[in-house]
């Protein structure tokens, strides 16, 4: 127990540092103690009325905004990722790898596209639809999986994930190809993958899918661990394979679909995190789930801080930093991985 305990403190520790780092830099260099200020006055702990309305709107209007945003985006992903992956016993499933967050970059694109509202969704079309096109890209997956294979065979479900993603891509591109000027670019630059120029807005349309997709993934972390054993196993066991299935799958393409919606394509946040967090802690779903919440959203942080300051003033899209961070280590871990079979 002792040893969970270091690694949450040190998990906590380093989301903290990479938050406080990420509100700290940027061209307008303000100190600690007036981004406490003004983070103290907006959340009414502090009476002090100290700095700049200037320092004020950089601080609570773009950066803690921006930095928080980035931190629920690489929370969903990494989650997402970690509960496909035990859910398939296959350390390659992951958001992107079966189609999930095509379906929802899909739906979103559509949106943007036909410059679709919703009346009685306001706001919230985009992840809103966003969310149902990854849902329904997933429930397409495993249903020509099943037919093909007649079970829900891993190799099959990444194949079928592959060419649902050429397909998709082809539509997305097609839907570029025709686009207005206007629509061109806002579809462009969302595919870019991006938390630059986002606000509280953007943050209040995550939020509330994430909290409650977040519960129940958490909530089923027992059955993941049991079907860590084989659906068979799992069965006699006493747990309804489908059902959970179904909640947990569900709750994954939600987590993808809100976090598309919001920030574009990012790729390998959910594929490399939840493999860094079972080489550190063990595959047990319990702290394997948190973690990989708390880890992948302080990655992306530190991604996008990086995005932002490596080319300053210029920013690079952010799924092109954690390409280059994630394919490297992703390679690291599948040589490793190959190599400890070949030692058994």
């Amino acid at each position: 127990m002792k040893k969970f305990i270091s690694w949450y403190s040190i998990a906590f520790l380093m989301s903290i540092s990479t938050i406080a780092i990420s509100l700290l830099n940027g061209s307008v260099q303000i100190s600690t103690n007036e981004i406490f200020v003004i983070i103290g006055k907006h959340l009414n702990i502090s009476g002090n009325n100290m700095g700049t309305s200037t320092f004020d709107a950089i601080i609570w209007d773009i950066r803690l905004p921006r930095v928080l945003l980035a931190f629920f985006v690489g929370a969903s992903l990494a989650l997402s990722g970690a509960a496909l992956q035990g859910l398939f016993r296959n350390p390659l499933v992951e958001p992107y790898t079966i189609g999930v967050s095509s379906g929802a970059s899909l739906g979103a694109v559509i949106v943007l596209f036909m410059q679709i509202q919703l009346g009685f969704l306001g706001n919230y079309t985009l992840p809103i639809v966003s969310i149902c096109g990854s849902i329904l890209s997933l429930f397409l997956v495993l249903f020509i999986t099943k037919i093909s294979s007649r079970s829900f065979a891993n190799e099959t479900i990444i194949l079928t994930g592959i060419i649902l993603n050429s397909f998709i891509g082809a539509l997305v591109t097609f839907l570029i190809s025709t686009a207005k000027q206007d629509s061109f670019r806002q579809i462009l630059f969302w595919l870019m993958g991006s938390v630059s120029m986002r606000n509280w807005g953007h943050v209040g349309l995550i939020v509330p899918f994430f909290v409650v997709a977040v519960i129940v993934i958490l909530f089923h972390y027992r059955e993941l661990n049991t079907l860590a054993l084989g659906d068979e196993a799992a069965h006699y066991i006493g747990v309804n394979v489908k059902r959970k299935r179904t909640y947990i799958l569900t709750a994954s393409a939600v987590l993808t679909g809100a976090a598309v919606a919001v920030s574009g394509a990012i790729g390998f946040v959910g594929l490399v995190i939840p493999h860094l967090v079972r080489l550190l802690i063990g595959s047990n779903h319990k702290h394997v789930l948190p973690f990989s919440l708390v880890v992948g959203g302080t990655f992306l942080v530190f991604a996008d801080l990086i995005a932002r300051t490596i080319l300053s003033p210029s920013e690079l899209p952010i799924g092109v930093v954690t390409a280059f961070i994630g394919a490297p280590i992703f390679g690291y871990l599948l040589i490793r991985q190959q190599l400890k079979r070949k030692d058994i």
